[in-house]
């Protein structure tokens, strides 16, 4: 690039607040404060997962910290482990909050930084017992019953293994008697890790907790990539996403199956992305006129619509590979199947934006999602039971979900009029809206796709917000599916703040009990003393940790300090979509 062209997207990147500006290296002050924050959010981690001896979601037998003398002390004083267990919450999230100074401003850290610090942030939590949740042990019943030839579609774990069966014991109640709700690669995963550890529970969590790593290491992979498609700074993308409280508490501690789908879609959506957008010369932006609140990035050009011809069968070899990850991330959990809707529509602008584009790539993608998910049935033996027991946890009644929300509350209005309980019809209504206005609005967006003005990767996050929004059961995991997407393309100030704000909520106030049961009197008092601890640590670090802005003016590396490398700049986004809002 020529000196005047860069000094001109320079000029343009600052007036707009360009999320590409390249960031200075970290003087002194932030690098010092810098590592304090990840020493703050380390040991948050730390105290959760000594809580979680005794506020975990621990085994009903095979417990390996009964009858130890310092490992089950936590277990005997309950309401000191879930104060420990919310105190280190609260410090890892006040940590990343407080790591977006870092990650946010023109003064980035760099990339291995992050890096670091997530990874510093996880290691306690890997040897943990799970928390928040006790899904894993429904994972470890279904697979079970996989591995011993019969149907987990059709059978639950009580009727399949037997209520003294090892597995059977830790399900919650609620799911003893249930099918299995997760796709065929997930339980054929399952079953393979049933057949290595056997009926050793511990071994087995671990193994799934392997799994949800390797989903973890795929979105830290694929986030940065989408990202720098999309124009948004690599750091920033990482820090809202991957680094998030939610993925650190629910995926990582928690153990839940969401890691592996996330990661599997959007993997393969960057593969179907690269492929779709590495084989045409390149024309003027199909946006002529940005609006100045617009995430302001040069403009990227776009690729030329073209008619297929020999020369895109080598590039759609990614292609077909991501839509084969993002088929086999359905496996899992179907909400993922969205993606392989937003590459077709990418691939149907591509190809020419007329009808005859639309069908050919809708097509073809359902026919390859067809393709795999047969192969898929077929090779694990599971067939497509999966298909009728989606809506097995709809038994659930979530306050997190607006029209399960609006059923139960027009359901109490009912009974104060005296007019009866109709909750349960009110609530068949609600939701079968709910996914009515799903269907709808997915579709608007899918066009919008295809019509070139919205970015796919920009679709797919909306689309999984509005699906989120509106689901008949939300648990806070669930949240992830939306915003790990929308933090490789969004860059409103507005966006973030209600990302960050839902983030703290949920992550801090959303989980009542950590996989136990809990008195109310032990709720309340581990909150009020989480609060005084909090406080405390907050005035007691209050000069040592970036709470408030830190210093400007650059400043020397201390003496034996390794220089810092500047944060660089992503590379131009050749992406089809880049230029769009």
């Amino acid at each position: 690039m020529s000196p005047r062209r860069h000094s001109l997207s320079t000029s343009i990147a600052h007036l707009h607040g360009d999320e590409r500006t390249v960031g200075s290296p970290l003087n002194a002050a932030e690098l010092v404060a810098l590592r304090r924050t990840r020493r703050f959010g380390a040991t948050g981690t730390m105290l959760m997962a000594i809580g979680a001896l005794g506020a975990g979601a621990r085994p009903v037998v095979q417990d390996p910290t009964f009858g130890v003398r310092l490992l089950n002390l936590p277990s005997r004083l309950q309401t000191v482990a879930l104060t420990m267990t919310t105190t280190g919450a609260v410090m890892m999230a006040l940590a990343w909050l407080m790591l977006g100074r870092f990650a946010l401003g023109r003064r980035r850290m760099s990339r291995i930084q992050l890096d670091r610090t997530l990874l510093l942030w996880m290691l306690p939590l890997l040897v943990a017992p799970p928390m928040y949740s006790k899904d894993v042990y429904s994972y470890l019943a279904q697979s079970q019953i996989s591995r011993l030839g019969l149907d987990p579609y059709r059978v639950g774990p009580a009727p399949a293994l037997g209520l003294d069966h090892v597995f059977t014991l830790s399900v919650p109640s609620l799911w003893r008697e249930t099918p299995a709700p997760y796709g065929p690669l997930f339980l054929w995963i399952g079953r393979g890790i049933s057949a290595l550890t056997g009926e050793n529970i511990v071994l087995a969590v671990l193994c799934h907790r392997v799994v949800v790593l390797l989903g973890v290491g795929l979105i830290v992979w694929a986030v940065p990539r989408l990202a720098a498609r999309c124009g948004v700074a690599e750091v920033s993308a990482l820090w809202l996403g991957a680094a998030n409280p939610l993925l650190l508490m629910h995926l990582v501690a928690g153990i839940h199956n969401e890691a592996l789908m996330l990661g599997l879609m959007l993997t393969g959506t960057e593969f179907a992305l690269r492929g779709i957008t590495s084989a045409q010369p390149i024309l003027p932006s199909l946006r002529a006129n940005r609006r100045p609140d617009d995430a302001a990035v040069p403009a990227s050009p776009l690729l030329r619509r073209a008619s297929l011809n020999r020369r895109d069968w080598a590039p759609l070899a990614g292609l077909l590979a991501g839509a084969v990850l993002i088929t086999m991330s359905s496996q899992v959990k179907l909400p993922s199947l969205l993606a392989l809707g937003f590459v077709a529509m990418a691939l149907g602008w591509r190809w020419g934006g007329d009808v005859r584009a639309f069908l050919l790539a809708g097509t073809s993608m359902a026919a390859l999602a067809a393709a795999v998910t047969g192969l898929i049935g077929w090779a694990s033996g599971l067939g497509f039971g999966w298909v009728f027991t989606l809506g097995t946890a709809n038994v659930v009644r979530s306050w997190m979900s607006p029209p399960t929300l609006i059923a139960l509350g027009t359901g109490q209005v009912g009974i104060l009029l005296g007019l009866g309980d109709h909750t349960t019809a009110v609530l068949s209504l609600t939701r079968a809206i709910g996914v009515l206005l799903i269907a709808v609005l997915v579709v608007w967006l899918l066009l919008v796709v295809f019509n070139g003005r919205l970015h796919p990767v920009g679709g797919l996050g909306v689309a999984l917000g509005i699906t989120v929004l509106l689901f008949p059961v939300v648990q806070p995991w669930y949240l992830l599916w939306a915003i790990i997407p929308l933090a490789a393309w969004a860059t409103r100030p507005n966006f973030r703040v209600a990302v960050i704000a839902v983030t703290l909520v949920v992550g801090i106030f959303g989980p009542t009990a950590n996989g136990d049961r809990f008195a109310l009197f032990q709720i309340v008092d581990a909150t009020l003393a989480s609060a005084v601890v909090v406080l405390a640590l907050f005035l007691l670090t209050y000069r040592r940790l970036p709470w408030r802005e830190l210093p400007r003016r650059p400043e020397a590396p201390p003496d034996g300090a390794p220089a810092e490398e500047p944060t660089p700049r992503p590379a131009a986004a050749t992406d089809a979509y880049a230029d769009s809002p």
